[in-house]
C-alpha cells in the first residue's frame, strides 16, 4: 500500500486534537509505515514536527495547500 492511500483527515480540528489523533493513528502502524496528515490548525506546522521529533518519527514532507497543510510522517 502506498503512502498516498493512508490519509488522516484532521481538517477542522484545533490544537491539541490533531497531535492526539495522529499519535493514536500511528500506534498500531509498523515501523517505516508512512501516513499523510491533513489539518487546518495553524499551530500544526509547529506541533506536528515537534511530535515527530519527540516520538522518533520522521517528517518526510510538508505541503501547504490553499486551505490546509499536509504532512507526510514515517513511523520510527
Amino acid at each position: 500500500m502506498s503512502s498516498e492511500n493512508i490519509v488522516l483527515d484532521l481538517r477542522g480540528l484545533k490544537c491539541p486534537l490533531p497531535v492526539l489523533k495522529t499519535r493514536k493513528a500511528m500506534q498500531p502502524l509498523a515501523s517505516g509505515t508512512q501516513l499523510w496528515v491533513e489539518t487546518t490548525d495553524p499551530l500544526a506546522v509547529i506541533d506536528i514536527p515537534a511530535f515527530c521529533n519527540e516520538n522518533g518519527h520522521s517528517l518526510v514532507e510538508t505541503e501547504e495547500r490553499t486551505d490546509h497543510h499536509r504532512f507526510l510522517l514515517q513511523k520510527g
